[in-house]
């Protein structure tokens, strides 16, 4: 079994249909992160489990639902719940970390139609990757919201950043450790209707995430 955290917040719409995909052997560990619509509820209804975390941030939900993952199943991924990426492709990311070729395995988004990856979002990321590969040995062009890594490996590393920041300071620490970091092509598709990104919906929160992957940069 391998577990799939899912770190959520106003996500209702997206989960039923996200939920149903996930493949046979991936087991949903859905995080409320302040929600205040529905989703948790939803969650249940469709057989994941459901766990809240009141501190705010996409890092301190994704940390809970780390440590909430079974430690027995070694593999874990994290992927956004908003509907954006197809769970039948999570295996991509976890064969390299399940046969010891890699220790972590990142998701390089590829959009599926106009206008999903908005052009200042895009933007971002493709600077925050460049100074990445300039400081670090990884050969990585997405700081993307979906990855597997074995569950104690991950612990292992000490991240701190709870909000914005914590995808790349897991790669940062990860070139640290010498880890093997593979990136795979995904699908990028639209969000499920009736939610909305933190991050790529608005300037506000590309600012926002620029912002605190910039001060992880800096440490």
């Amino acid at each position: 079994m391998t577990d799939v955290v899912l770190p959520c917040r106003n996500e209702a719409p997206a989960l039923p249909d996200l939920l149903a995909r996930m493949p046979a052997g991936y087991r949903p560990i859905v995080v409320d992160n302040g929600s205040t619509d529905d989703s948790a509820a939803v969650a249940r209804a469709c057989g994941a489990e459901v766990i809240s975390v009141a501190e705010p941030g996409y890092g301190a939900a994704v940390h809970a639902g780390v440590l909430a993952a079974d430690p027995d199943d070694g593999v874990v991924c994290v992927m956004d719940a908003d509907g954006s990426f197809d769970p039948a492709q999570l295996p991509r990311l976890v064969g390299p970390v399940a046969v010891g070729e890699a220790e972590l395995g990142t998701g390089r988004r590829r959009p599926t139609a106009p206008g999903v990856w908005p052009l200042h979002a895009r933007a971002a990321n493709a600077f925050l990757a460049h100074r990445l590969r300039r400081t670090t040995g990884l050969d990585v062009h997405d700081i993307g919201p979906i990855r597997a890594v074995r569950r104690d490996d991950l612990l292992a590393l000490g991240l701190r950043d709870r909000r914005f920041g914590y995808p790349l300071e897991l790669l940062i620490a990860a070139d640290r450790a010498g880890w093997r970091v593979v990136e795979v092509e995904v699908d990028y598709h639209p969000r499920a209707a009736g939610t909305r990104s933190k991050v790529t919906g608005t300037l506000l929160g590309t600012a926002r995430a620029v912002r605190d992957m910039g001060a992880v940069l800096a440490r």
